[in-house]
This record gives C-alpha cells, sequence and structure tokens, in this order.
C-alpha cells in the first residue's frame, strides 16, 4: 500500500489522468482526509504544477474540504461504534475533543493553517467532540483555503525556486518553520487543556 503512495506514483497517477480534467486533482486531496501517509504539501503543490496555480488551487482546496467534510460526517455519525474506540482512546484525540467542546473553532483553525500535522486527528477530535458542522467549515474553509493558496504558488512556481538558491533557502526554511510552529501550536494547545484538568481537579 505504502508503495502507491510515494512520490513518485502520485505524479504519475495525476500526469497519466490529466486528461480526465479536475478529477484525479480533486480525488487525490480528498483522500488526504482517510490515508493519513498522503503528503499535503507535495500533492497540493503538484496540482498547481500539472494544472496551473489557479486551477491547482481550487482543485486541491475543494478536494481537501470536500474530503474533511465526509470524514467529518461519517465520525459524527458512527462516533459511539466500536470501531472507533481504539481513536477514541488516543490521547492526542482524547485530550483535543476536550479542548474543542470549549475552543472548537480556534483548534481547528490554527491547525487547518498549517501544511504539516495531526490534521486526520483533529478531524476525528472534532467530530467525536461534536462540533457542530457549521463551526467547523467556518474554521477550515478560510484556514484551508490560506494554507492551500501558499502551497498552490509554490508547486506553480517551483522552477523560479529550483534555479534560485535563495529562494529554495526560503522555502526550505519556511518548511522547517511550519513543522516547528505545528508542533508549538500542538504542544500549547494540548498544556491549555492539561491546566484546564489540573484546575477541575483541584
Amino acid at each position: 500500500m505504502m508503495s502507491l503512495l510515494n512520490e513518485e506514483a502520485l505524479t504519475w497517477f495525476l500526469e497519466t489522468f490529466r486528461s480526465l480534467g479536475p478529477l484525479p486533482g480533486i480525488l487525490i486531496t480528498f483522500m488526504k482526509s482517510f490515508v493519513p501517509p498522503l503528503p499535503t504539501a507535495f500533492i497540493v503543490g503538484l496540482n498547481a504544477a500539472v494544472y496551473g496555480f489557479w486551477p491547482g488551487f481550487l482543485y486541491s482546496w475543494f478536494g481537501i474540504i470536500t474530503g474533511c467534510m465526509v470524514t467529518f460526517w461519517i465520525i459524527r455519525k458512527v462516533g459511539d461504534a466500536g470501531i472507533l474506540n481504539r481513536w477514541a482512546s488516543k490521547p492526542k484525540v482524547v485530550k483535543g475533543m476536550h479542548w474543542i467542546r470549549k475552543n472548537g473553532f480556534s483548534y481547528v483553525f490554527l491547525l487547518s493553517i498549517l501544511p504539516v500535522g495531526p490534521f486526520v486527528a483533529v478531524n476525528i477530535a472534532a467530530g467525536l467532540g461534536r462540533m457542530r458542522m457549521a463551526s467547523y467549515l467556518a474554521a477550515i474553509i478560510p484556514g484551508k483555503g490560506l494554507m492551500v493558496l501558499l502551497v498552490s504558488f509554490v508547486g506553480a512556481n517551483f522552477s523560479s525556486f529550483i534555479t534560485q538558491p535563495p529562494l529554495l533557502a526560503g522555502l526550505v526554511f519556511g518548511i522547517f518553520a511550519l513543522m516547528w510552529i505545528s508542533k508549538k501550536v500542538e504542544t500549547y494547545i494540548l498544556g491549555k487543556q492539561a491546566m484546564s484538568e489540573t484546575k477541575a481537579e483541584m
């Protein structure tokens, strides 16, 4: 399975089935919500490189939002089923559920901006935490839109980044900075939840 998710296979898929129009680009980003190993930044950038900046941006945005909505809806519907017990018991999901009940919009919006991070766990936590669909969409539509816009810009202009070392260095720095920010945001959110639990026990 993992051999089908590498960058070469994803590139081949988009280029081979590009004649089908936007469907492959939408499908591959839609699947991100169900297949966590899919590299978000790579597939969004690849869509922009294959389809062009604006079409690639729109296809990726639509695919990611649709995938998130379907995942959220499924989790909401089967939240009490035994099949989700393993996910619901994970520490990150449990703490995320508690935090979402109080700060759902901020939690989902902040993590949706980042192209790296535990967003599949966020989707599950939002669904299990009974976050309202309207609030969930209000958070992910602009958050994911901003993320997809920035990554699409890089993907559509990737040759410029390769031929200009300062731009490439800035891109690499930005990737590591986003990874660092993602960890800091996650640590902050989980830390605030731990403090709330400690105060509640006192």
